[in-house]
């Protein structure tokens, strides 16, 4: 792969982490587009540039992240809602890969992330006590988490949407969804690590690999960011609609991209 569609490729990913639009989804479509050959490797490409917007969400999220280590039980918490994600890629990593990496079904997923959105909205608009994060709500947040491995199913909308639906504040959602994301995407790199080290074959070379995630990190700031900011206003309809229309073309337009 050459190295400028790796850039490429890292850019969308950065972009796209933590907005609530599905970065898997995007590096499909994406892979589609630039014609970019991974051998089956979409899985491993998406989760190696993945390093790159970990580090994004630990320099953006540093002060939540000493906070969170100060406060035990939260810290309990944010384990307890990565167990449903740890599971399901350690059991059900090949299946998922062999049925949604295809991208015949990104116009499905991408819908549903656009209705997740939507009654997110309409469900934080409503007037109620806003309810604190306890261990039930938390693993709650985590199995959503869990289904978010279907590229298209966006990471950060479904655990945001989870939180907003569970009671908590649309702040304190984002902030925790931002924070699942460590553990999750850490564990991803590290059994690509390890699997490599075992002697499997890199299916991308090593200098796209750094260019690509170089600037997954470099665009992920800027995503963190952002998606702070829209939470805090509950400004995630644009997303929807987005959604929503990226879904219709790619149900229209079925096989021009192979999704």
């Amino acid at each position: 792969m050459e190295v400028w569609k790796a850039a490429v490729l890292g850019a969308v990913q950065g972009i796209t982490e933590f907005l609530p639009v599905s970065s898997s989804g995007h590096l499909l479509l994406f892979e589609r587009i630039l014609g970019v050959e991974t051998g089956g490797a979409d899985m491993f490409l998406g989760i190696m540039l993945h390093a790159g917007t970990l580090v994004s969400v630990c320099i953006a999220c540093f002060p939540a992240i000493v906070r969170l280590v100060k406060d035990r039980r939260r810290l309990l918490y944010l384990l307890l809602a990565s167990v449903p994600a740890a599971l399901v890629g350690f059991l059900l990593r090949d299946a998922v890969d062999a049925a949604f990496f295809g991208g015949e079904l990104l116009w499905a997923a991408f819908a549903l992330t656009a209705l997740l959105l939507s009654a997110c909205r309409f469900c934080g608009r409503r007037a109620r006590l806003p309810r604190r994060l306890n261990a039930p709500r938390a693993f709650g947040i985590g199995c959503a988490q869990a289904l978010a491995v279907i590229p298209g199913l966006s990471r950060s909308g479904t655990t945001l949407a989870a939180g907003v639906f569970l009671g908590l504040e649309r702040e304190e959602a984002a902030e925790f969804s931002l924070l699942m994301s460590i553990p999750v995407i850490a564990g991803a790199v590290f059994a690509e690590v390890l699997s490599l080290a075992a002697g499997g074959a890199l299916p991308v070379d090593w200098g796209s690999l750094a260019a690509g995630t170089l600037c997954a990190a470099v665009f992920g700031l800027g995503s963190v960011k952002l998606l702070q900011r829209t939470a805090a206003r509950g400004a995630l309809l644009p997303f929807a609609v987005y959604l929503f229309a990226l879904s219709a073309a790619l149900l229209l337009a079925r096989g021009a991209f192979g999704v």
